[in-house]
C-alpha cells in the first residue's frame, strides 16, 4: 500500500492545506516535538492515519455521577470532590455496568496555539457498548481539546451492556488534531460526491437538499446476497469481556440475531443494544476523514453510533477496500422506535485533512474492519449461521 499512496501523491501533486485533520505524519512530528506525549513513550502501532489511540492510565477512579469541570476547575479536583474509591488497573481490574468510571491516560499536551482536538470512543469499544468521553481540564464539553491546551487527559468511562476487564495500556478512544477547521461545506461536498465513490448509490433530489447536514447513510433490514441476517441484539447479564483479547469469546454467549423477515422492519426497544449495517458501502477518500453523527432529532429517537470516526482510505478502492459497510451501534431513547429498511439512519460529516497520510486505513494500520460487513467487535470469533 506504501507504493501506492507514493504514486497517489505523485499524481495528485501537492494538495497540502494550511487548515483540516492532521495525518499520520504529522502527529508523528507533534510526538517528536513533544506537543504529544506520555508518561510511557507513545508507540507507533498507536499512531492512525489520522488519529491517536488513547491509552488507560495505571487508576481508575469509581465516581458518584458523570459531570463535566467547567472553566474554574481541574478535572483532579472534581475526583478530588466526588469519587467514591479507587482501582488499581496495573493487573487488569473489572469495570461493571451502571457505574461511572474516572481514568488518568497515559497521554497529555502541549498544543501550539493553532492546533485543537476532538475524541471518539474506538470502534471495538462501541461495538461492546461502553460509553467513553474525553475529558480535559477547564472544559465545559465533551471530547472537545480547546486550541492550544496545555494539559492532562482523562476518559470518563460507563460500560451499558456488558462488564468488562479493562488494564493500564488498553485503548478504548481515540483523538484526532486540527488545526483551524477541516469542515467540508455543503458546494464542496457536492463537487466530492460527483468526483469520488463516497457511497454507492445516487442520492435522491431531497437528499441533495440536505447535504448541508451530511452525507445520508440508510439501513440494511433486507439482507445482502443470500443471508438473511441484519444485526444483533446483545443478551443482558451476560459474561464478561477483556477488551485486549481478540478472536477470543463465543458470540452466541452474548448476543441474538436477527432475521429479516416478510416486514423488513425492527422494534427499537430502549433497554436493548443492537448491532446493525448500512445498506451503502461507504468510502473515505485518502486526503479526507469522516465522523457519523451519533443523534439526528430528524431522523428519530435513537442514537446511531457511539464510534463515529472514520480514518482516511476506510472503504477506498486505494485501499483495496471498495465495498465497506457502516456498523451501527444503535440504542433507542425513551421509547420503542419502528425502524424500517432502507430508512434513513445516520449522517457522515467529511472533513479535510492537511494533507495525504503517509500510512491509510487497513491492514497496515492494524485497522480490524476494513472490508466489512455487519460485523461485531474484534472481541469475538465470527458468527456462524
Amino acid at each position: 500500500m506504501t507504493d501506492q499512496i507514493t504514486s497517489m501523491k505523485s499524481e495528485q501533486g501537492d494538495i497540502s492545506r494550511n487548515t483540516g485533520v492532521l495525518p499520520f505524519q504529522s502527529l508523528n512530528a507533534l510526538i517528536r516535538d513533544g506537543e504529544l506525549h506520555g508518561i510511557s513513550p507513545i508507540t507507533s502501532q498507536q499512531i492512525q492515519p489520522a488519529s491517536l489511540d488513547l491509552r488507560l492510565g495505571k487508576t481508575a477512579y469509581r465516581m458518584k455521577a458523570s459531570f463535566l469541570p467547567g472553566p474554574k476547575r481541574t478535572v483532579k479536583e472534581q475526583i478530588d470532590l466526588s469519587s467514591l474509591h479507587q482501582i488499581d488497573l496495573t493487573s487488569g481490574a473489572l469495570l461493571e455496568t451502571g457505574c461511572v468510571y474516572l481514568i488518568p491516560l497515559l497521554e497529555s499536551l502541549s498544543l501550539s496555539d493553532g492546533i485543537s482536538g476532538v475524541a471518539n470512543p474506538k470502534s471495538s469499544t462501541g461495538r461492546l457498548d461502553i460509553f467513553t468521553r474525553l475529558l480535559t481540564d477547564y472544559s465545559s464539553d465533551f471530547d472537545v481539546v480547546a486550541r492550544g491546551y496545555h494539559g492532562p487527559l482523562y476518559a470518563e468511562i460507563f460500560p451499558r451492556t456488558f462488564s468488562i476487564i479493562a488494564r493500564t495500556g488498553s485503548k478504548l478512544n481515540q483523538l484526532r488534531l486540527c488545526r483551524g477547521t477541516g469542515d467540508i461545506r455543503e458546494a464542496e461536498l457536492k463537487r466530492l460526491l460527483k468526483d469520488q465513490p463516497v457511497l454507492d448509490r445516487d442520492l435522491t433530489e431531497q437528499e441533495e437538499n440536505t447535504l448541508f447536514r451530511g452525507v445520508p447513510l440508510s439501513i440494511d433490514l433486507a439482507g445482502v446476497g443470500d443471508t438473511d441476517l441484519v444485526g444483533f441484539k446483545a443478551k443482558p447479564h451476560a459474561p464478561l469481556i477483556d477488551v485486549d483479547k481478540q478472536g477470543h469469546y463465543n458470540p452466541i454467549n452474548y448476543w441474538d440475531p436477527i432475521y429479516c423477515d416478510s416486514s423488513r422492519s425492527i422494534i427499537l426497544n430502549p433497554d436493548d443494544f443492537y448491532i446493525l449495517a448500512s445498506k451503502e458501502s461507504v468510502s473515505v477518500p485518502v486526503d479526507c476523514a469522516a465522523e457519523m453523527v451519533p443523534y439526528d432529532a430528524f431522523t428519530g429517537e435513537f442514537r446511531a453510533h457511539y464510534a463515529g470516526f472514520f480514518d482516511p482510505g476506510f472503504g477506498h478502492a486505494v485501499a483495496d477496500a471498495a465495498g465497506t459497510r457502516a456498523v451501527l451501534e444503535v440504542r433507542s431513547y425513551g421509547v420503542p422506535f419502528t425502524m424500517e429498511d432502507a430508512q434513513l439512519v445516520g449522517r457522515l460529516k467529511y472533513e479535510h485533512l492537511t494533507d495525504t497520510p503517509d500510512k491509510l486505513y487497513g491492514a497496515e494500520s492494524g485497522s480490524s474492519y476494513q472490508r466489512q460487513g455487519l460485523t461485531l467487535s474484534k472481541h469475538f470469533r465470527p458468527w456462524v449461521t
